[in-house]
């Protein structure tokens, strides 16, 4: 297969995860030629550990005239809705890993009608959650689905759901409930936390009927999310325990082990296991 010219949208911790398994070799087929980075000194930055030395770039229309076949954006819901179409009409593929900003519907239908338009492809990985190809099997026979995160207020903090509730999550000294509402909602209210409830918001029976419930407790040291879907072809239930990503902990390391593996199923087409 030939191989793949990646661009990375982020050069922050994540980024950098992503672009270490490239240029490492990890992926087959995948050769990282160019990063951008609205703050300069990190895309710089990056670049210099990287053995390949990809181009580094400030200016996203010259880094998406670069010689890219996938760009791979690892940075923000909001660098999505900026760059997003941006790639597509440039004829480039996308892989988005800042999943909630494809809960807005009217948003993902303009990402899908641009690539339709310019030969291009949008990728989703599964994130840090499990049992994707299940939901998505039975997606036309659910009745509910429901997702249960549990984090420690540490990797809460930030969110701009605070900017607004009364809660305080210094004062949080026994596992409590925090938020309660519909999955398009929990993407705005904590973009950096349930990107997993966009995904499988998408897998299943949307966005706004998906119910995402968002648990803080001070005693937990993974980010663990369960979900619940039931229907007429009975239930499932998937629990997933997640060790923090290092550096970010409100990022559990599964989502950037799933976007390695998205990657790589992309750019080697030999065999594929499940969807």
């Amino acid at each position: 297969m030939p191989e793949k010219n990646v661009g990375l949208v982020g050069c922050g911790t994540i980024g950098s995860h992503l672009a270490m398994a490239v240029d490492s070799g990890k992926v087959a087929n995948a050769s990282l030629v160019s990063l951008f980075d609205v703050v300069e000194n990190n895309a710089q930055g990056l670049k210099s550990k990287m053995r390949g030395k990809p181009r580094a770039y400030l200016d996203f229309d010259r880094f998406i005239s670069s010689d890219i076949d996938i760009v791979v954006e690892a940075a923000s819901q909001e660098a999505v809705r900026k760059f997003g179409k941006m790639t597509l009409r440039a004829g480039k593929d996308l892989m988005v890993m800042s999943v909630g900003a494809l809960a807005d519907r009217a948003f993902l239908l303009e990402l899908l009608q641009a690539a339709s338009e310019n030969g291009s492809r949008i990728y989703v990985p599964t994130g840090a959650i499990a049992g994707i190809d299940a939901v998505r099997s039975v997606r036309h026979l659910l009745e509910s689905v429901t997702l249960t995160t549990t984090k420690s207020p540490k990797a809460l903090a930030g969110a701009p759901f605070f900017e607004t509730s009364k809660i305080k999550l210094d004062k949080i000294t026994e596992r409590t409930v925090i938020y309660e509402g519909a999955a398009s909602d929990a993407v705005k209210a904590f973009p950096a936390n349930v990107n997993v409830a966009a995904v499988l918001s998408l897998a299943g029976i949307g966005a706004d009927k998906t119910k995402v419930r968002i648990v803080a407790d001070p005693v937990a040291t993974t980010n663990q999310h369960e979900i619940v879907a039931t229907g007429s072809f009975g239930e499932i239930r998937i629990a997933v325990s997640n060790v923090p990503s290092p550096g970010n902990p409100k990022t559990s390391f599964l989502a950037v082990l799933s976007a390695i593996e998205c990657l790589r199923s992309i750019c080697d087409d030999g065999m594929r296991i499940g969807s």
